[in-house]
């Protein structure tokens, strides 16, 4: 369609496993171009098997850096719910949380493992932590997505988003207005530049033939292949613009939203927004 905004279409399953360093079966990604399906991308060559999670940051670095829009999607919160920032005192800005986050959590240093810093061996995770109750609003609304701190339970991924978050913060630093975090720098992504987007593969992966893939491998591939179709078949518009209200809308710019969850089908006596903070973007 020449009507699609990106070029290309990136989905990876992300692990919050040992360390940024560590070569990881669960660290997959998958690359769709134009027309083609997803395929799936190796690690650069090296002793190592797998992709490690400071390489994939590398790796991305390095791909939207060139002139062809992609869109990324990730499998792990970007953010954290309204209520942690009200808890510990934060601005309600995205960026500010990244900083805050990395000098209490530094996942990304090479030898660092999440539960060191749960622990205490690392970092200062106790003055940020968050209750496993908690949850944004786009998890509401997803249905059965995991609070980003409901940790060392099946189908968690507080360990996955306490590790990714500062790669995030890495790539940001590194690319600075060549990519577009959505939501968080606008619900409009300007054409020709790239994009990096929460996801949620249950959303998808039962769509999808299997076709003998890991269940990592097969959410990587279910991620860059909904990302492509969804633009090809002009249905991304739609979800890049959740039907949520004014108050909602200013709320998912703090805790982010994951791509493909629609807004409240609305009811008469739906959410009032009365959660919404006054954000400082």
């Amino acid at each position: 369609m020449a009507n699609r905004a990106f070029a290309c279409y990136i989905g990876i399953d992300y692990s919050g496993a040992k360390t940024p360093t560590a070569s990881l079966r669960g660290l997959r990604v998958y690359l769709a171009e134009g027309d083609e399906p997803p395929v799936e991308v190796a690690p650069p060559a090296s002793p190592r098997k797998y992709w490690t999670r400071r390489g994939i940051a590398e790796w991305l670095v390095e791909r939207l850096a060139e002139d062809a829009p992609a869109l990324v999607g990730i499998d792990h919160g970007f953010s954290f719910p309204l209520r942690y920032f009200e808890a510990h005192g934060l601005k309600t800005n995205w960026p500010a949380f990244l900083d805050d986050f990395q000098r209490h959590w530094p996942t990304d240093e090479d030898h660092a493992y999440v539960d060191f810093i749960r622990e205490g061996v690392l970092g200062n995770g106790a003055a940020r932590t968050g209750n496993p109750r908690w949850r944004r609003l786009t998890e509401e609304r997803a249905g059965g997505a995991k609070s980003v701190f409901h940790f060392d339970v099946q189908g968690s991924v507080a360990k996955s988003t306490h590790a990714g978050i500062p790669w995030l913060r890495f790539i940001r630093q590194r690319l600075g207005q060549r990519v577009r975090f959505w939501p968080f720098d606008g619900w409009d992504i300007p054409a020709g530049r790239s994009a990096i987007a929460e996801v949620y593969p249950a959303l998808w992966n039962r769509a999808f033939a299997n076709e003998g893939r890991t269940p990592d491998q097969h959410d990587a591939f279910c991620i860059a292949a909904w990302l492509s179709r969804a633009d090809h078949d002009g249905s991304l518009a739609a979800f890049l613009k959740p039907d949520l209200s004014p108050p909602e809308r200013a709320l998912a710019q703090v805790e982010g939203w994951i791509l493909g969850v629609p807004g409240l089908i609305r009811t008469g006596n739906g959410r009032d927004g009365s959660r919404a903070p006054a954000c400082d973007l």
